[in-house]
């Protein structure tokens, strides 16, 4: 009978052995199991931190970053690529074929297939805009040499090809308008030595000739000098209090020998306003328009000059002159350097082609805007805007 006690209490013990060693192990393949789970999930948040930090410095890239992969497929694309080439959607996994229609593009992809690098290709685009793009390519190799992928980095060079075509403009006019006062001035002088000297009245009006282009060259060095320091912003202003209606007097009055060649009224209409700005910068700008709508006003008319409260603490200014117009394609651009609507009449009429530039950046300097508004036969009329004299406000309400 003992035997079978010993026999049975030993196969309990084993059995609750079991269960424990069971449940002990139960517990740490639980543990485990949590722990891997765990190291599982700061994987994976680490992989996503790297993948934020990864676009985020991809995004905030002034130039467009495009990689492809093996295939030629896109694996990603920057918020710049997307910008400059006007996408909104995910063009993930397509052929740039696929997602852009370019076949420069695709042909310059296939070069890096057999020359590995291209730098600075330049890609012209038209649309959603036209833009000027520099391309530097290159491809991924692993360490057998094998092409895993290709890295495509896009500068947007619109703004230097602008800058370019303005600067080689401007040469080209300032050339011209140089050229012109010149050959005459060297022609008049030769034909002077040439013995026209010893001619007084051929010789005075020769002369006179010579002043009148030598003025003309004088005008157009000090106007190219005024709107250099005025783009460059080297120029200080002497902001004061300037009552508006003398100083429209006084520059009346300078253009009196003008106004009675052709027989123009001066109409001053400007009210008891006064402005916070340089005078002397003020005058240059009123000066520019009157002489404007004198020259092009018709002959026997009036140019009307006014000034009123406008909004913002603004005021607003209007020179108006009753001439033929302005075409509507041609306001917008009336206040770019050396814009003329008819060349020869403008060059009968004398001036630099700078005027009307040089008084839209006065005005943005003074913080205000400038603008005109015209209509076929029935003049035009050129507005600008300063900033009220808040002091002189404020006083008469008092």
């Amino acid at each position: 009978m003992l035997w079978p006690a010993i026999a049975i209490l030993l196969c309990c013990g084993l059995v609750a052995v079991h269960l424990f060693w069971r449940k002990k192990f139960r517990a740490q393949a639980e543990a485990s199991r949590r722990e891997v789970e765990k190291l599982l999930s700061a994987q994976k948040d680490a992989a996503a931190q790297v993948q934020s930090q990864q676009d985020a410095l991809f995004n905030s890239m002034t130039e467009g970053l495009l990689l492809l992969d093996e295939t030629g497929r896109i694996e990603l694309a920057n918020r710049a690529f997307r910008a400059l080439f006007g996408l909104d959607g995910d063009i993930r996994s397509r052929t740039i074929m696929e997602a852009l229609r370019l076949h420069e593009l695709s042909g310059l992809v296939e070069t890096l297939g057999s020359e590995k690098q291209v730098v600075e290709h330049e890609l012209k685009l038209t649309r959603p805009a036209e833009r000027f793009l520099q391309v530097n390519g290159a491809v991924i190799v692993n360490s057998a040499g094998q092409r895993q992928g290709t890295i495509l980095v896009f500068h947007d060079l619109t703004r230097l090809k602008q800058l370019e075509s303005a600067r080689k403009e401007f040469v080209a006019n300032v050339s011209h308008e140089l050229r012109t006062p010149l050959s005459l001035i060297k022609g008049y002088v030769e034909t002077l030595l040439d013995g026209a000297k010893d001619n007084p009245e051929v010789a005075s009006k020769f002369l006179l000739t010579i002043e009148r282009n030598a003025e003309r060259l004088k005008l157009l060095i000090e106007d190219l000098l005024t709107i250099s320091e005025l783009e460059s912003g080297r120029i200080k202003l002497d902001l004061q209090r300037v009552p508006l209606r003398p100083l429209v007097e006084k520059i009346c009055d300078d253009f009196k020998s003008k106004t009675a060649a052709r027989n123009v009224s001066l109409l001053n209409q400007v009210s008891g306003v006064s402005v916070r700005a340089d005078p002397v910068r003020i005058e240059q700008v009123l000066g520019n328009l009157i002489d404007n709508a004198i020259k092009y006003g018709k002959p026997n008319g009036t140019v009307t000059i006014s000034a009123n409260p406008g909004e913002n603490s603004q005021v607003k200014i209007a020179v108006q002159d009753d001439g033929p117009g302005i075409p509507a394609e041609a306001l917008e651009r009336v206040f770019e350097r050396f814009y003329r609507i008819d060349k020869a009449r403008s060059r009968d009429q004398g001036g630099t082609g700078l005027g009307l530039s040089i008084v839209k950046h006065i005005v943005q300097n003074h913080g205000g805007k400038v603008w005109a508004r015209s209509e076929p036969g029935e003049g035009t009329t050129f507005f600008f805007t300063l900033p009220e004299n808040q002091g002189v406000a404020q006083q008469a309400l008092l």
